[in-house]
């Protein structure tokens, strides 16, 4: 009998691209409710459990299709590869919404954080104030953005990945 050997090239583009037009819905429910500056935790908690889900279950049906095997290094090639993908789509929906759709979203953004440092900080100086959002401004570009997203989106991946390699691997007797 030969080794049964699946190429996860397939189950990363299914699975990548799927959980990245379902992050791209949930962006734009949440732009439409007017949650986009200011995210309700349980939507963040949905938006986490839907990823973690999509991640496991493409492994889980890439060791399927694998004749039931699994390494921990496939389960990192298939989870970071979906993540990649998502966070990709998910980039190109945050370019989208920062720079097209809501041109002004960062300076929005700024002043939410803005009333957030006034909240928390209420003996802030204006000068600390002042300092605090010109370093701010620094990080809250669409481009700085993106890369965190995908960066995020990776590290998230890689800890899902690894895990769920962890509990699924299961060795081929062909593997020398």
């Amino acid at each position: 009998m030969e080794n049964q050997s699946a190429k996860p090239k397939k189950t990363i583009l299914n699975y990548g691209v799927i959980l990245g037009v379902v992050s791209v819905v949930m962006g734009v429910i949440a732009y439409v409710l007017n949650m986009h500056l200011e995210p309700h935790w349980g939507f963040m908690v949905v938006g986490i459990l839907i990823f973690a889900g999509f991640l496991i279950y493409g492994i889980k049906n890439f060791k399927n299709e694998n004749g039931g095997f699994l390494s921990i290094g496939e389960a990192l090639k298939v989870g970071l590869g979906i993540a990649l993908i998502a966070a990709l789509i998910g980039a190109a929906w945050t370019f989208a919404l920062t720079t097209i759709i809501e041109p002004d979203y960062m300076e929005q953004m700024a002043e939410v954080q803005r009333d957030q440092m006034l909240e928390n900080f209420p003996d802030m100086t204006d000068e600390q104030m002042d300092n605090a959002m010109e370093m701010n401004a620094k990080f809250t570009s669409p481009w700085i953005t993106m890369a965190f997203g995908i960066v995020g989106n990776l590290f998230i991946g890689f800890m899902i990945a690894l895990s769920a390699g962890a509990v699924r691997k299961q060795r081929s007797p062909y593997e020398v």
